[in-house]
């Protein structure tokens, strides 16, 4: 699982550049700033959650729970859903699109949610860890 997350981590990474340049540069000339704002919300939230992942992945190597499986798909499941509808509705002009981003926001915080009891439930070790 800790490699597939940090490939997955490195992939959301590397669009979240890609949408923040594209954004920036391309975007702003056809869109007008309320939607140009909104996507790059969306590519904000893209950047916490990836690092976010790649905290999940690096947990994985001493924190052994299913909550970090769960923990991983939920901020998967929310990066999709909330950044993919903001990305969608900035660049559609969409306004319905709106309706999917609290549910991504829902899965997101439940991500944070599945970490943190992931890491309470887990018994140190001699080393601290």
């Amino acid at each position: 699982m800790k490699k597939g997350l940090f490939m997955l981590a490195a992939i959301s990474g590397f669009f979240a550049v890609a949408m923040g340049a594209f954004g920036a540069h391309g975007l702003k000339n056809v869109a007008p700033p309320d939607l140009v704002a909104i996507f790059n919300l969306g590519v904000e939230y893209q950047f916490y959650h990836t690092f976010a992942l790649i905290a999940v992945a690096m947990a994985g190597h001493w924190v052994n729970s299913r909550l970090l499986n769960w923990a991983a798909g939920f901020f998967i499941a929310g990066m999709a859903l909330f950044s993919g509808s903001l990305y969608l509705y900035a660049l559609l002009g969409v306004k319905m699109l709106g309706i999917i981003t609290p549910f991504g926001g829902v899965c997101l915080l439940v991500a944070w949610m599945l970490l943190a009891a992931a890491v309470y439930r887990h018994r140190m070790d001699e080393s601290g860890l």
